[in-house]
């Protein structure tokens, strides 16, 4: 978690945030929850697997107690017995501890999901200060693990001795009864004892779950400035973006401006737009729009025709449309083809005729389609 700053964390993690926790093996987890899932497990396992493992324990009982009194008091011979009967008691035990061990795993799983991080396996040395135990101890989370503790004492505790009491005759009886009847009845009873205790385990969890996701999400918040200084570190300073765009803008302009005294006619509203068009019948397609703009740079570009002697023709309406269809560099689209070349044929006309001096011309009364026509 983030250092103290002295400020309210008040926003929530951002997603960085969360990942950098991840990384540190902080995830929200609930240790009533993963005993629940083990309770329930170790139930679920010994309704499925007691009768094998049952028939197991017996038969190592049997062959342990067929054991003669000099093999007792064979070294070497109790040494192999031994051996013997622990592995048959873990290869009878191993599926139970397998499907345990999955439960465990499963448990964290469920509200932490998958994660693995080799940080969070490093051992930390700051644990080892008692100060910072102390801190632990006696801080609100501290206190709130007490009463957790405290919680879970009395309710599983009640719940034990209530199961007891009721049961109490049938564990007594065990020792009475036939081995063969006794280790199917041991069974029911842990079945019935796992299963008891994880009823009581579900009460706590459904306190404890909503508890931990939510002091979890606390403790990520961060500070206003944490915020800004994490969007600076993945965004960059946000007045270096600004000057960055606004010097890529001015080159993208001058650029446009360049185009301007190559281009066949500049198509005006007559002062609020200007369109620039250029047109060679032998190597493109459609006329292109070299360069555009309003207002100031409308000016501009009008200023930079007269310069450079580049007819300019007043046509507000297809000056509109094509400003707002159509981008720098690209063609015009097909529905102003032959407005575009209504203009194109009076220009090219106008040259033949005055090639050095060209006054501002008007065009009214151009085809230009309904669904291609703006009205600012």
């Amino acid at each position: 978690m983030a250092e103290d700053t002295g400020q309210e964390r008040t926003e929530e993690a951002t997603p960085r945030r969360k990942q950098q926790a991840r990384e540190k093996g902080q995830v929200p987890s609930s240790r009533e929850l993963n005993t629940m899932v083990m309770m329930l497990a170790a139930a679920g396992a010994v309704a499925l697997l007691g009768s094998g493992i049952a028939q197991g324990i017996q038969e190592l009982a049997v062959w342990n107690l067929q054991v003669s009194r000099e093999q007792i008091f064979d070294v070497g011979t109790m040494f192999l017995l031994l051996e013997e009967s622990i592995l048959h008691a873990v290869l009878s035990l191993a599926p139970f501890f397998l499907v345990m061990i999955l439960a465990a795993v499963v448990g964290p799983l469920m509200i932490g999901g998958v994660n693995f991080s080799m940080q969070a396996m490093v051992f930390k040395f700051d644990k080892l200060d008692p100060i910072k135990g102390l801190g632990r101890v006696f801080s609100i989370k501290g206190l709130v693990e007490l009463i957790k503790a405290l919680v879970k004492f009395l309710v599983i505790g009640t719940v034990a001795i209530v199961f007891l009491y009721y049961q109490f005759e049938n564990y007594l009886s065990l020792g009475n009864e036939p081995v063969d009847l006794a280790m199917p009845h041991t069974m029911q009873l842990l079945i019935g004892a796992f299963i008891t205790i994880a009823s009581s385990l579900i009460l706590i969890a459904l306190v404890d779950v909503p508890f931990q996701i939510w002091d979890y999400k606390k403790q990520l918040k961060m500070t206003f400035q944490e915020v800004k200084d994490e969007n600076k570190d993945t965004e960059g300073n946000p007045e270096v973006r600004s000057r960055v765009k606004r010097v890529q803008h001015e080159i993208a302009q001058r650029r446009m401006m360049s185009e301007v005294p190559e281009a066949d006619v500049i198509i005006t509203n007559p002062e609020h737009y200007s369109i620039a068009l250029k047109y060679d019948p032998k190597t493109m397609a459609a006329p292109l729009l070299v360069a555009k703009g309003v207002d100031i740079i409308a000016m501009q570009i009008r200023r930079i025709a007269n310069e450079n002697n580049v007819p300019i023709l007043e046509a507000p309406p297809l000056a509109r449309s094509l400003y707002h269809t159509t981008e720098i560099n690209a063609a015009i689209p097909a529905g102003l083809y032959l407005a575009v070349a209504q203009v194109l044929a009076y220009i090219f006309k106008l040259r033949k005729t005055n090639s050095t001096q060209y006054a501002n011309q008007k065009m009214k009364d151009l085809d230009i389609p309904d669904d291609l026509q703006f009205d600012s």
